[in-house]
């Protein structure tokens, strides 16, 4: 029988989605309606204005969770496609003197395929095969070995593993297997003492640190590399391995930080542990291919581009043709992709591609003094509020939402920005601190994995969560910045 309370909450919390989801419409309504001498961008046509309502929806939408995140970006592409592209209804289409450059639909569908998804899907495929073959248990086996048995070392040991698995596996999907091989361990450790705590507590700060690393750790670091890369955008040409020369050292460093300061919140009673990772290696064929395109794939992102001319996106095609190809992969494997977050992403880039191909952000730009404004105060005021939102809504989101806003201004700033390295600094800065919001259990899966432990109170997540946010905010900027006007981007 179905608990009475939970039955009144659940009617509430349904109620208020609802009303989030009327308050969001005519919101979106009146925006789209509005004069266009009420936004104070000179030249703004019919469509532009168009465009800055759906991303007034978007922004509403994400943050008040009226509807799935994934759903909000398929909204998003769905309204786009209908009023604002050049396939919508005849009643949204006109000349362009009339109503301006309306969107080439191909071009908004194409953002679910996307290069740099593809890339994100190669590491998808490249999870799920290690996850299959035992590839990921041999691995966090080996890996762990070298600590020892000593209680801080082994702490440390679950950081670094996690933060490794991070940069190439689902930060979810690690922080779930890492957890599985954690749970003997808890049998071992005294109830009463602090060192439950500390190893529950280091796998969500791992998954969400370690995601940094890689162009395909984590969503937000998507969105970067995106604009970044896009030659009708900055056209930088951020290389895989140009990422990890600087993003690789700073998680390791905030690793480091992150132990001593668990260590600090919750030092272990019992001063050794015995740890076995259980779990089986497949002895065939197959998991001598997935090892061997592994590694192959990896080497590839480092130095492909160097050395062979192939790019990261390229790359990424090897290990979804190899594993299907041999039948590592089956057509049931694919259903284990978390085709929410490709949603999220192709949502967001549709939205940043609409404030483009409308020419919303020309216009933006001539409209907006961004070259008179401090870059230190923007880069520190964009990643502030992206650090808060990301707290309390997907950093996905967060991230869909103000890098293609901050692209549009870094374009503006021009060389203003030389001073604080650069737009680098500012888009990359943006995936820094969406991955240093971990303050609660709804901030990302991981922790909302680790919290569901009941091992974990919401104190504790915080202290952690608040304590470690911070020091990455400085550390990265600082880094971000220095190796930005050193030009080693």
């Amino acid at each position: 029988m179905q608990d009475p309370i939970k039955s009144v909450l659940s009617g509430d919390f349904s109620k208020r989605k609802f009303l989030m989801f009327v308050i969001t419409a005519l919101l979106t309504v009146i925006v789209w309606n509005l004069p266009s001498s009420f936004f104070g961008i000179d030249g703004l046509t019919v469509v532009q204005q168009r465009v800055i309502a759906i991303f007034v929806m978007a922004v509403l939408l994400w943050i008040t969770e009226a509807i799935p995140a994934w759903a909000t970006s398929i909204t998003i592409i769905f309204v786009l496609l209908f009023c604002v592209s050049d396939s919508s209804f005849k009643y949204f289409q006109g000349t362009e003197d009339q109503y301006g450059k309306m969107l080439d639909h191909v071009g908004v569908m194409a953002c679910f395929a996307d290069p740099t998804i593809i890339l994100f899907l190669g590491g998808f495929v490249l999870a799920i095969a290690a996850t299959k073959s035992g590839l990921d248990v041999l691995m966090a086996r080996t890996m762990i070995k070298p600590f020892g048995q000593k209680s801080e070392n082994v702490l440390l040991g679950f950081l670094l593993i996690t933060g490794v698995f991070s940069m190439f596996i689902s930060n979810t999907a690690t922080a779930a297997m890492m957890l599985t091989f954690l749970t003997p361990v808890f049998k071992a450790l005294p109830a009463s003492g602090k060192g439950r705590i500390a190893l529950t507590m280091a796998i969500p700060v791992g998954a969400n640190l370690g995601g940094m690393g890689t162009p395909i750790g984590t969503p937000p670091n998507v969105f970067a590399l995106k604009y970044l890369n896009d030659p009708a955008c900055l056209d930088l040409g951020i290389t895989f391995s140009q990422w990890m020369m600087i993003m690789v050292p700073l998680v390791i460093m905030l690793l480091i930080i992150a132990w001593r300061m668990i260590l600090h919140f919750f030092p272990f009673t019992k001063k050794t542990i015995h740890l076995e990772i259980n779990g089986e290696l497949s002895h065939n064929w197959r998991t001598a291919v997935v090892a061997a395109t592994f590694l192959l794939t990896i080497f590839l992102w480092v130095a492909g581009k160097d050395l062979f001319g192939i790019n990261a996106n390229t790359v990424a095609m090897l290990p979804i043709a190899v594993f299907a190809f041999t039948g590592v992969i089956n057509a049931k494997d694919l259903q284990e992709i978390d085709w929410s977050v490709i949603w999220m992403v192709a949502g967001g880039f549709a939205l940043g591609n609409a404030m483009n191909g409308t020419g919303l952000a020309e216009n933006a730009i001539k409209s907006i003094p961004f070259g008179a404004w401090n870059p230190f105060v923007i880069l520190i005021i964009a990643c502030l509020i992206c650090y808060a939102l990301s707290n309390f809504i997907s950093n996905t989101a967060t991230a869909a939402l103000l890098v293609p806003i901050l692209a549009v201004v870094c374009k503006g700033m021009g060389g203003t920005l030389d001073m604080i390295g650069g737009t680098i600094t500012v888009l990359v800065g943006i995936a820094v601190a969406a991955s240093g919001a971990m303050c609660l259990p709804i901030s990302t899966p991981p922790n909302a994995i680790a919290f569901s432990t009941g091992l974990v109170k919401q104190n504790d997540m915080l202290k952690v969560g608040l304590s470690v946010g911070i020091v990455t905010l400085i550390l990265g900027i600082s880094i971000l910045i220095v190796f930005g006007r050193l030009g080693v981007f």
